[in-house]
């Protein structure tokens, strides 16, 4: 197996969710929770960095703008493929923010280009999607792969739009043309269905097999070089006023869960994907 790190943010995951080494940061996670400044952005990466493993476990998709630091570490050119029930393409401030990740993973020189799936999201669709990198996009750098079950048939027009009967061979397509490219794999949690997961966010459609599949069909045509899992739920804590007023403007209002029953329902999702994300 690939060398792995649980990286311990917020006690999203229990102690020994994972045969792996666990790396204690709780002291940073109210600080880069839901966005940050760029500074702390970069002292964190400088005093963590070189600790980091190729596949990495994390907390609540309140982080996932940590991704970009995880990308940053490659090397040769790559793919980035996001499974998340958001887009994650604002373009709005602030500049590090779970939010808008995509944006910073896209300003590395060896990102050839991100393909996000599973997408459930209003910002995907008008009037949200004014505030996405619609640039990005329009060039082929981006691509966004939202669900269009149920939408309107002018929306079901969307570049990008899958569906659940046939998303499975729009995903072959899509692994098909890589050709063997290097690959980097990010999975929020959210993206999965109510039930298979317990995260801070919104809910997608994918089962926990649909992303498990995804997985291993990337693995048998693409050279995965890192990945991470994110997603989680874990109890907010934030460092900062302003940071807790954007995030609890931003965040949807949901039931707060019974913290062990999570852990149950997400364990039992990481320990069908994480094997097969690090193979």
């Amino acid at each position: 197996m690939a060398p792995a790190l649980h990286l311990d943010l917020d006690r999203a995951w229990p102690a020994g969710a994972l045969s792996i080494e666990t790396l204690d940061v709780t002291s940073w996670g109210p600080h880069l929770r839901f966005s940050a400044p760029p500074r702390l952005i970069e002292k964190f990466y400088r005093e963590r960095g070189e600790r980091l493993a190729p596949f990495l476990l994390y907390g609540s998709g309140d982080f996932h703008h940590l991704s970009a630091l995880w990308i940053r570490r490659a090397s040769e050119p790559l793919v980035v493929v996001s499974f998340d029930n958001h887009p994650d393409w604002d373009v709005r401030p602030p500049r590090w923010c779970c939010g808008s990740w995509v944006n910073r993973a896209l300003e590395l020189p060896h990102v050839q280009k991100v393909s996000v799936w599973g997408c459930g999201n209003f910002e995907c669709w008008w009037p949200g999607q004014a505030f996405g990198n619609r640039r990005a996009e329009r060039a082929g750098k981006l691509e966004l792969h939202a669900w269009a079950d149920g939408q309107s048939p002018r929306r079901q027009r969307r570049r990008g739009v899958i569906f659940a009967a046939t998303w499975r061979e729009e995903f072959a397509r899509f692994v098909a043309e890589l050709r063997g490219a290097n690959v980097y794999i990010t999975v929020d949690l959210d993206c999965l269905r109510s039930g298979d997961a317990v995260t801070n966010w919104e809910n997608g459609k994918f089962s926990i097999d649909d992303v498990a599949w995804a997985l291993g069909t990337l693995r048998g045509a693409a050279r995965v070089i890192g990945g991470d899992i994110c997603g989680a739920y874990s109890a907010p804590a934030y460092a900062r006023r302003k940071q807790r007023l954007l995030s609890e403007m931003d965040h949807p209002k949901l039931p707060i869960p019974d913290q062990d029953v999570a852990w149950e329902i997400n364990h039992a999702a990481l320990c069908e994907l994480w094997p097969v994300l690090t193979d």
